[in-house]
């Protein structure tokens, strides 16, 4: 998408673009009034400060944190058309300082340890609706069915089951929003709790009212859904949309709160405050209704993972994995190992916690540890933005206070369940900080010489008849972004490693991604004609790189504008194409023994190197043929091994 088409798409305002922002970005924060009130209310005796004062926390953070810090602000921080929290960074990284890389690890870690676990509170809080019905139902087989159901689905792609999506949840929304209204009925004076005096006395005056800040932080939940999502649907759109959403969420959280206030002195009990205002003789069809939302949110959080972790591999900040493209949606993407190490995850939520209730402490943890790292990302932006000084520290001020109060009020939740929280967020960033700085050490010691230097032997060695012809084109692919320097190790693969490699043509290939989601460009430097070229890849960081594709397609252009002589050879009389053959050189290091390492160094470039192992082969990240390709190895000495010289015994 150009500048002007992005900035188009994000102004119009369309039904079909709205039906989508309801189906994909409000799916999370669609779903929270099945868990919310009831994670405040939960083995809790129902008074009416604590009922007043909770519709009005509930309100003044959807205010505050939905509308105000997503809805109008951070939507505005688009990175050629797109949001998430990597989109953010790319688009800060350029004019502020380097620290900003670990607040981008840390928001992107527990943003994943969120996708673990939603998918089992969405519907686990849905399906525990049949213990009304049912008592004692055992609620955990159907949850794991479900969500094995949806993990295995996803790699079919989700361009067809996604039409449906957005009027499934005008449904939903419809449906919470009605009943919330018949739950009132003619008591509407439950909305003077709209007034923050009712939210002050129960932080203030109530006992631990303050704490109950964690359980009504839920309310929140998916707010960064918006801004992820930003680029399927359009800002306005998404805009637009969020009156109708927030209106329906208001409607339904009143109507729950009038419940509680016909039932104060008693206890909530094990069915959630959502479920007791649900008509007996609409039952079963609200069960299926909030099911199916519930599977559409968690859906929709998938998708984002997926799509958070293949910005986070452009940006080089974890490691890469096999990237798939289910369908012919763009954007839609499916990552085999992401999705299979989720669906672990979620059942194993399932298992451990077995209730929702049990989960949301592990719920809020993530979720307010990622807002934070947005607000210290929007400060940036903000800046970058000549935002006046003083606006940008209250703006941003305000978030962190609101958001630091939710933290303190999830930390004590640790020991009931925020600990499985802090371990996969703190797990997810130890990958990524190992995988990012094993790869800044790496290259730091990477050295580089003049092309120029070796030119007069390059050429030599292509038209050398007495040496074996390694290949017609031999293509190596180099970290280097100018067609003045090259790696040692590439000209050590050519002249030293074993027997020189012969080649007619000798091309130097770079991989250049963006910080722009979607573009394919390439440059060519003629370095000497028809022996040696350099290519320049310019591609977005949300884009599928094949390089073979791609370099077929430029060798025909050159072809075609004369900047590459093809003369008929034996070899490509019998192969009948004009590019003859071609080989990729896969440069691929190790590390040496010969280090002699500090031990935090060692402890970073031995996990690094784990990570590699674990990760997708080079061949298959950049989209090459085993047929066309060969990988190299060589030693990496990141500290030498130095010690006295040996004696030898006489």
């Amino acid at each position: 998408m150009s500048g002007q088409n992005t900035s188009d798409f994000h102004k119009r305002i369309t039904l079909a673009g709205s039906l989508i922002a309801i189906g994909i970005v409000f799916g999370d924060i669609g779903t929270s009034p099945l868990y919310t009130l009831n994670a405040v209310f939960h083995h809790k005796i129902i008074t009416e400060a604590i009922a007043l004062g909770s519709l009005s926390c509930i309100f003044w953070t959807l205010v505050f944190q939905t509308t105000i810090k997503y809805v109008l602000i951070t939507l505005q921080a688009d990175n050629k058309g797109e949001g998430g929290i990597f989109s953010l960074y790319a688009l800060v990284r350029r004019y502020s300082g380097k620290w900003l890389v670990y607040i981008a690890m840390a928001g992107g870690a527990f943003l994943m340890a969120d996708g673990i676990i939603t998918p089992p509170i969405s519907v686990a809080s849905a399906v525990e609706g049949v213990q009304a019905v049912v008592p004692g139902f055992n609620t955990v087989p159907v949850i794991i069915g479900i969500l094995i159901v949806l993990f295995i689905f996803q790699q079919f792609g989700t361009d067809k089951i996604g039409k449906v999506f957005g009027p499934a949840m005008i449904i939903w929304f419809g449906f919470i929003g009605g009943i919330g209204v018949m739950a009132l009925g003619d008591n509407w004076e439950v909305f003077k709790a709209l007034n923050p005096y009712y939210a002050y006395q129960m932080l203030v005056n109530e006992p631990k009212g303050f704490w109950l800040l964690g359980s009504i932080f839920l309310c929140t939940t998916g707010a960064e859904a918006l801004y992820s999502d930003m680029g399927h649907c359009g800002r306005n759109n998404i805009r637009i949309s969020w009156i109708f959403i927030k209106i329906a969420l208001i409607l339904c959280y009143a109507g729950q709160t009038t419940w509680l206030l016909n039932h104060v002195g008693e206890e909530v009990g094990s069915l959630s405050p959502f479920y007791h205002i649900v008509p007996k003789s609409i039952f079963w069809l609200a069960l299926g209704i909030a099911t199916l939302a519930t599977i559409i949110a968690s859906q929709a959080l998938i998708s984002g993972c997926f799509t958070l972790i293949n910005e986070a591999i452009r940006l080089n900040i974890w490691p890469k994995h096999l990237v798939l493209f289910p369908s012919n949606v763009k954007g839609q993407l499916y990552i085999p190992a992401i999705n299979w190490f989720l669906m672990c995850g979620c059942v194993g939520m399932v298992l451990y916690f077995k209730e929702s209730t049990k989960m949301e402490a592990a719920f809020g943890l993530s979720v307010t540890l990622t807002m934070l790292m947005s607000t210290i990302l929007i400060n940036a932006y903000l800046r970058i933005k000549r935002v006046p000084f003083i606006f940008n520290i209250m703006i941003t001020g305000v978030f962190l206070l609101i958001e630091l109060s939710f933290l303190a009020a999830n930390l004590q939740k640790v020991k009931e369940g925020g600990w499985i929280t802090l371990i996969l967020g703190f797990s997810l960033f130890a990958v990524m900080y190992i995988w990012w700085r094993g790869r800044h050490i790496k290259s730091q010691i990477q050295s580089f010489v003049k092309l120029s230097d070796y030119l007069p032997l390059l050429n030599k060695l292509s038209t050398e008849e007495n040496l074996p012809k390694y290949a017609t084109n031999l293509i190596y692919l180099t970290t280097s972004d100018s067609e003045k320097k090259i790696e040692k190790t590439i000209m050590d693969s050519i002249l030293k490693f074993g027997l020189p490699k012969r080649a007619d043509i000798y091309w130097f290939v770079h991989i250049n991604i963006l910080d722009e989601p979607y573009a394919q460009k390439y440059s060519v430097d003629t370095i000497i004609r028809n022996d040696v070229y350099y290519i320049q890849f310019d591609l977005g960081f949300r884009e599928d790189p094949r390089v073979g594709y791609y370099f077929k397609q430029v060798f025909n252009d050159m072809v075609e504008n004369n900047e590459v002589d093809v003369e008929d050879s034996p070899e490509q009389a019998y192969q009948q194409n004009k590019i003859g053959d071609f080989k990729f050189m896969i440069m691929d290091s190790f590390l040496s023994y010969d280090n002699r390492m500090p031990f935090w160094k060692n402890f970073i470039m031995k996990g690094y190197y784990n990570l590699r192992y674990l990760s997708v082969k080079d061949h298959i990240n950049f989209g090459l043929d085993k047929s066309h390709m060969e990988t190299e190895q060589y030693p990496l000495v990141v500290v030498p091994f130095a010690e006295n010289k040996m004696e030898r015994k006489m």
